[in-house]
């Protein structure tokens, strides 16, 4: 919902382009975006902070929980970020940005609305099979320590799409990880690979032995280790074996150690 037309033109183009997005309505004022979302029940609302009549801010505090669809902020105006996620907006759409960059919003916006479908789906039938109503949605739970291991063990490959293809690779073949956005970099020698999960999510699926959460954007491959270089302030550099200098961070440096047998 935005009340510049040529903004709404260019977002309807971009979100034509995606076979599986409806466009259901947009406005150009505050008031008029509450009473259409709460006629429709859109799953995901793009919303500008600045427009007539109330900002953005104000239209979700219009909205009933129930009817509060996923939001992704356009706006012009950085200075609004911090309290947009704040109210746990999805993301934050700069103004000018890329088509890429509005093309990894809407990614990652469709995935959370779609595991949020799977989950109430789970709920509902978890209900008809014990012959009750669905019971209340639990409170989200608490993000699992880095040391627990996924159910059903470690993860031991990945798979990933390659043009038509999907492609696997095991974890060993991996050398570091880096975080991208809404995605992953894994590096495997020469080659990278693009992986649509975030960091956390992946760490908690890897070998917690094999691999080491050096830095808050870094993965590494244990055995692919072969130097450390001591920094200020009591960081330090990790040298793979092709030559790839990343950086430790002071308060993961003590596990890399354990990992490494040197504590």
């Amino acid at each position: 919902m935005d009340d510049e037309v040529l903004a709404r033109t260019s977002l309807r183009i971009l979100l034509a382009e995606d076979a599986d997005v409806e466009l259901v309505g947009e406005c150009g004022t505050g008031r008029e975006a509450v009473a259409l979302v709460q006629e429709l029940s859109p799953d995901l609302l793009l919303l500008d902070v600045q427009m007539p009549g109330m900002d953005g801010f104000e239209v979700l505090q219009r909205l009933a929980p129930e009817r509060m669809p996923a939001v992704i902020f356009t706006t012009a105006y950085d200075a609004h970020a911090l309290r947009a996620f704040e109210v746990h907006a999805l993301d934050y759409l700069l103004k000018p940005f890329s088509d890429e960059r509005f093309a990894r919003a809407l990614a990652h916006a469709k995935e959370h609305i779609q595991r949020g479908r799977v989950h109430e789906l789970t709920r509902r039938l978890m209900g008809m099979l014990q012959g009750s109503a669905p019971p209340p949605a639990p409170p989200p739970a608490a993000p699992a320590p880095p040391s627990l291991e996924p159910v059903g063990g470690p993860l031991e490959r990945i798979a990933f799409k390659d043009g038509g293809r999907v492609v696997f690779i095991g974890v060993d073949e991996v050398d570091w990880i880096e975080a991208d956005d809404y995605y992953v970099q894994l590096h495997q020698g020469s080659r990278s690979h693009l992986l649509r999960e975030s960091l956390r999510e992946l760490e908690l699926r890897l070998p917690q032995r094999r691999f080491a959460r050096i830095h808050r954007s870094t993965i590494v491959n244990v055995s692919r280790v072969k130097e450390l270089r001591p920094l200020a302030h009591g960081e330090a550099e990790v040298i793979l074996h092709d030559g790839t200098t990343l950086r430790l961070s002071r308060s993961r440096r003590e596990h890399l150690l354990s990992l490494l047998g040197m504590s």
